[in-house]
């Protein structure tokens, strides 16, 4: 049997704050589930194929939450930010409310492509170095990068404060001052730090890829999309 739950219930679950604030939503009659007005906070509905609208405005339950976002420069992947706006921010309140959390950082003034969920086993496999997810930035340099640079990347450079040599899986030239790097960590400012080991400096960074999951070219900065079983998919090792 299906599992079924109050619609008081599944408004919380969903982020739409507590249960009393669900309640009054519900009574006051903002509510459609799966087409029908819905004023009974006590109400069951099974949450397979479950879509309801509040005030207008349409949701699908899910159990867990994954997104991608197409980070915009100047905004901080943290609940506390510093000095920009987090990018928290883009996002509908309920979905923050869940807790959502970003998968591994970007710095602000790096743009592109990065994951968002609320399921921790998801986060984890994604973001742990031990699963090889591979990640691909388009690097755009002060200084044309050679030939040579290529070779360097790919054997490896040595770091302030890293024990051995970390090196690129793969490096291409886009053109004579953008390369694309493959990354199989997250370090810290790693790209920058491996271009500045090379007396080269980034002057744009932008994340393309992860796994085989792209950066769709018509999600635009600061846009958000739920990621499909096709997405998924791609970001299995």
């Amino acid at each position: 049997m299906a599992k079924k739950l109050d619609l008081e219930r599944i408004l919380q679950r969903q982020g739409f704050g507590t249960r009393k604030m669900c309640r009054i939503l519900i009574i006051n009659e903002q509510v459609t589930v799966n087409g029908e007005l819905c004023n009974d906070p006590d109400a069951l509905f099974a949450l397979e194929n479950l879509h309801f609208t509040i005030d207008g405005v349409a949701w699908e339950y899910r159990e867990h939450s994954y997104l991608m976002m197409h980070k915009p420069a100047h905004y901080e992947c943290s609940h506390k930010t510093q000095f920009h706006p987090t990018i928290y921010s883009l996002l509908p309140p309920p979905l923050v409310e869940r807790d959502i959390q970003c998968i591994g950082r970007l710095d602000e003034d790096t743009t592109g492509l990065i994951l968002l969920s609320d399921d921790g086993q998801f986060i984890h496999k994604v973001s742990s170095p031990k699963h090889h997810v591979p990640k691909i930035y388009a690097v755009t340099c002060k200084h044309a990068v050679s030939d040579s640079d290529l070779q360097t990347l790919l054997a490896g450079v040595k770091l302030i404060d890293e024990e051995q040599t970390i090196a690129a899986l793969e490096v291409s030239r886009v053109s004579e001052n953008v390369i694309h790097m493959t990354l199989a960590e997250g370090k810290y400012h790693q790209v920058k730090r491996m271009i500045a080991a090379m007396g080269n400096r980034v002057e744009c960074l932008k994340r393309i890829k992860i796994g085989r999951l792209a950066l769709p070219e018509d999600l635009q900065p600061g846009e958000w999309r739920w990621l499909s079983e096709h997405d998924l998919a791609a970001l299995k090792p």
